[in-house]
């Protein structure tokens, strides 16, 4: 799986960049079949100053898309990632349900 990092307009901290390379490696015990992931780190300069992370997972056939803005990177970090597995989960619920509707069919052929 290939992840890729972009922080926009501020320099990622190695420490940062660690822990969401950490946090994204951890999708693979769901569902090994992803293509690569892009994280996205933004900073909203509003009076709460919030910090935004985008997490793009590309699956064969499809692309996974989460959002989530918090008060701190990690936090933003954690919430895209849970909203994620939840997404592969599905994703992997449903391609299995399609497999199995293909095989069921070519059973009932022979």
């Amino acid at each position: 799986m290939n992840i890729y990092i972009t922080a926009r307009h501020f320099k990622a901290h190695e420490t940062l960049r660690s822990y969401a390379f950490e946090a994204i490696n951890k999708l693979e015990q769901h569902y090994d079949g992803i293509i690569s992931a892009d994280l996205v780190l933004s900073f909203e300069k509003s009076k709460k100053s919030l910090k935004a992370a985008e997490l793009l997972v590309k699956v064969q056939g499809s692309v996974l898309k989460a959002l989530k803005k918090t008060d701190d990177f990690p936090k933003s970090i954690d919430a895209v990632v849970i909203v994620i597995e939840r997404q592969l989960q599905r994703y992997k619920a449903k391609t299995r349900e399609k497999q199995k509707i293909v095989i069921r069919t070519k059973r009932e052929k022979v």
